[in-house]
């Protein structure tokens, strides 16, 4: 008899649909598995077999044909345990009544018939419903993530005999309905205030600008000024999650079963700060085999990423941030598949002013030569420097800061209500799409970057001393309509040009 079972399998971020064929026939017990299975497909028969022996079921006798279709794309992972059973069991007469067509199934089977939890079950329940299929089953602990898809039924399961009660109308499941709006309340209720980094008013300042329009950030000091923190605390005054910015966000962190996270939906925008020893896979993404995995720069999408000792992060691994920082993807291409993953984020760093960090603090000796500095600030290559869109320096703090037990400046919340208003005047020039200015186009620069002459003569005389590239002038063209955004004015003044040049003070400056 042949039988036939609906399942996905992810690659990438992006799910692909599985049919599953399964022929059982008389003869010789014989399994064989064709479509391009990995050896952990391979070996999903002997699960299978103990796996329906402990759930009541037995494993049949003769011929059995496991096809899995497409058969030019390779299947990997366990995901496809849970289908292949019940179709062994629908091919082999032991269940009947089956509503095999209108289901999706995933899961991984453990040899006692319970179901595991797999990757990517996001991306699988996204394409069940744009199949339109009614339903996904899979593991119940999936199922709160799945449970964001609107408009599928998302069945939690426990075991096999779960699954082929459900399947043959014995027994009921509930579907699985998240609760999204609760997820999003509750988002901001942890967060760290920016109130509590002492002093530091003008880097406060230089952060408030860079999340009101996207801009990526470079801090300059020497060790233990706050450099850290006052990046910890940049994604708490960020606007809020849209949902379909926390939908894609946790397709990434879906495919990505390792990653630790606080609910099923990413509803914050996330911070990650990999350490300098991080390779330049781990930074842009990839992996062996079709379920590659994403890199840094794609779990920073849509939040933070932030990089401390910015020098004695390895070349390769920094020049791979040029592509996601001008695209806002990554792609990865490898002999064996070619995927791409996003990766729009906001890229903050911080380094030492010199290998020692004391050049610039007045209260310690730089033991450091002019050559060392240079070599030391030669890490960072010129076009990723070009990349950044503000530099500011992080001094010293005054023992009067220190013991200041005062709230220093504005909370995260005042904060972000500024961020959040110079955004609106972003997506209102955008007819309602969320474009900020830090990925303004020529055409939309244009547009929207229209100078006072006041302020057109200063740039002028900036770009003549400071010998600027095109990228940098337009890179300060762009601060300056988020400076008039916080403001709420139309035009940018000379005020607003003078505030965004002396955010290149590495142009202005050299060791």
């Amino acid at each position: 008899m042949l039988a036939r079972v609906q399942s996905c399998a992810v690659l990438g971020i992006e799910a692909f649909p599985v049919a599953i064929e399964i022929d059982h026939s008389p003869g010789m017990n014989n399994v064989r598995m064709v479509g391009l299975p990995d050896a952990a497909v391979k070996e999903s028969q002997d699960r299978v077999f103990t796996a329906l022996r402990n759930s009541g079921f037995r494993f049949p006798h003769g011929r059995l044909v496991v096809s899995l279709a497409p058969a030019d794309m390779r299947k990997e992972g366990s995901a496809l345990d849970l289908p292949i059973a019940v179709g062994v069991l629908a091919a082999s007469n032991q269940l009947s009544g089956l509503r095999l067509a209108e289901y999706a199934l995933v899961g991984e089977l453990a040899l006692d018939g319970s179901i595991r939890p797999v990757a990517g079950a996001l991306a699988m329940a996204i394409l069940a419903r744009n199949e339109h299929l009614r339903g996904i089953i899979l593991p119940w602990q999936n199922a709160e993530e799945a449970g964001v898809v609107q408009g599928l039924e998302v069945i939690p399961a426990n075991s096999l005999q779960d699954v082929a009660g459900f399947l043959t109308g014995e027994s009921a499941i509930t579907p699985f309905r998240t609760d999204v709006e609760r997820l999003f309340t509750d988002a901001r209720l942890h967060a760290p205030d920016f109130s509590e980094v002492k002093g530091q008013a003008h880097v406060k300042r230089a952060l408030t600008v860079a999340a009101a329009g996207a801009h990526n950030v470079l801090m300059v000091g020497p060790p233990g000024t706050g450099k850290t923190m006052l990046a910890m605390r940049l994604p708490g005054i960020l606007p809020g999650m849209t949902f379909e910015e926390a939908l894609e966000t946790t397709r990434i962190y879906s495919v990505a079963p390792m990653m630790q996270r606080k609910s099923s939906l990413m509803v914050q925008r996330p911070f990650r700060s990999p350490h300098h020893t991080s390779t330049t896979v781990s930074i842009a993404g990839g992996g062996q085999g079709q379920m590659a995995n994403p890199g840094e720069v794609s779990l920073a999408h849509n939040g933070v990423l932030f990089l401390d000792e910015l020098p004695e992060f390895n070349r390769a691994a920094l020049e791979v941030l040029r592509q996601p920082l001008e695209e806002g993807m990554v792609h990865i291409r490898r002999a064996n598949y070619s995927v791409t993953f996003p990766s729009r984020f906001m890229l903050v760093v911080a380094m030492n002013p010199c290998p020692c960090g004391c050049r610039t603090d007045p209260r310690r000796t730089c033991r450091c030569s002019l050559g060392e500095v240079q070599r030391y600030m030669g890490k960072i290559s010129g076009p990723l420097l070009d990349r950044i869109d503000i530099h500011v320096d992080v001094p010293p703090l005054s023992f009067e800061e220190l013991t200041d037990a005062r709230p220093s400046g504005p909370s995260t919340l005042e904060v972000r209500a500024q961020v959040q208003a110079a955004r609106d005047r972003q997506r209102a020039r955008h007819n309602g799409q969320a474009v900020c200015n830090a990925h303004l186009d020529t055409k939309a620069m244009r547009a929207h970057c229209v100078m006072t002459e006041g302020a057109r003569k200063l740039l002028e005389a900036a770009l003549e001393r400071m010998g600027l590239s095109a990228r940098a002038y337009d890179k300060v063209l762009r601060v300056a309509r988020t400076l008039a955004d916080l403001e709420g004015a139309a035009t940018l003044a000379e005020t607003h040009l003078a505030e965004a040049i002396q955010y290149r003070s590495l142009d202005l400056e050299a060791p």
